[in-house]
């Protein structure tokens, strides 16, 4: 990671946000430090980040909606604050990259955010373009945006694959 990349991990497969913490680890034995920031993820990641909260001060976890339940199963009323939420860890991710404030910055469901039409495309190519080349971004989500390909250093597509167990002897 001596130069930063900006690397997607997307695809409607489980894992994304696993593989995420992968390069998380990785990063963090390289001795340099990393900050989580989750979108969309309700109450239901509490215990994992829990387990994350033990490698602090390296790595730090944040996340900012308050709902316990998913995004997409929350009330109009609900959404409307949770949006305003969301917009808050927008901001401090663009806070993050603004200070350099660690090696890597992951963005978990952050293209979520984009496909729920919380963020455009246009303000996350913004957020990107500001970054220093020493900072890495990973983003996840399960839809790659049209029109962040050109910022992508590298992407990854997690799916699954249904395999025919009758075909098996």
């Amino acid at each position: 990671m001596k130069n930063g990349t900006i690397q997607v991990i997307c695809g409607s497969g489980r894992g994304k946000s696993d593989a995420a913490v992968g390069k998380a680890i990785g990063t963090l034995a390289e001795n340099k430090t990393v900050i989580i920031i989750q979108f969309l993820k309700g109450s239901q990641a509490e215990s994992k980040k829990d387990i994350l909260a033990r490698l602090e001060p390296e790595l730090k976890v944040f996340r900012f909606e308050k709902a316990s339940a998913f995004y997409e199963n929350l009330s109009e009323e609900e959404k409307a604050e949770e949006k305003r939420n969301i917009r808050n860890g927008l901001n401090f991710a663009k806070k993050v990259i603004a200070t350099r404030e660690c090696d890597l910055l992951i963005l978990d469901e952050i293209l979520g955010i984009v496909d729920c039409e919380i963020m455009t495309v246009e303000e996350l190519i913004g957020t990107l373009e500001a970054k220093e080349k020493e900072m890495s971004v990973v983003l996840t989500g399960k839809v790659f945006p049209k029109g962040l390909e050109p910022y992508a250093d590298s992407i990854s597509v997690i799916e699954n694959v249904n395999v025919d167990k009758s075909m098996e002897e």
